[in-house]
């Protein structure tokens, strides 16, 4: 079994940057697939970013790419999202997610086993 728990949402300005983490605890290995998404009132679960493989090659929706940074602390078993410039439609539930083995494309939300209980991300105009 692996547990998360993501924290470090909250209400920012337009503009804004959060970071936030996802602590993994169980049995969590440096090959376990990372991912986060995000899911906006009356919208559908979407992928924001995510590690797949073991070469910590990180793939970003076009939504978030060069604006938010997704990172992974093995020893820690933790892994960030630095979002950066944030928009009023950045505005959502972002939502971990962790498979046991790697996931040749980490943005197919059904490939992930385990998921978080989400951490409230709010961006005014």
């Amino acid at each position: 079994q692996v547990q998360l728990v993501e924290s470090g949402g909250g209400l920012v300005q337009a503009g804004g940057s959060l970071r936030l983490s996802c602590a993994a605890s169980g049995r969590i290995f440096s090959t376990t697939a990372m991912g986060w998404f995000r899911q906006a009132p009356g919208k559908e679960r979407e992928f924001a970013a995510g590690i797949g493989r073991r070469s910590g090659t990180i793939v970003y929706a076009d939504s978030v790419k060069g604006r938010f940074t997704m990172s992974r602390d093995n020893a820690k078993n933790t892994v960030y999202l630095q979002m950066n410039s944030l928009k009023p439609e950045d505005t959502a539930v972002y939502y971990c997610a962790a498979h046991r083995l790697p996931l040749a494309d980490p943005s197919l939300i059904d490939e992930y086993t385990y998921w978080g209980q989400g951490t409230q991300v709010t961006v005014s105009s």
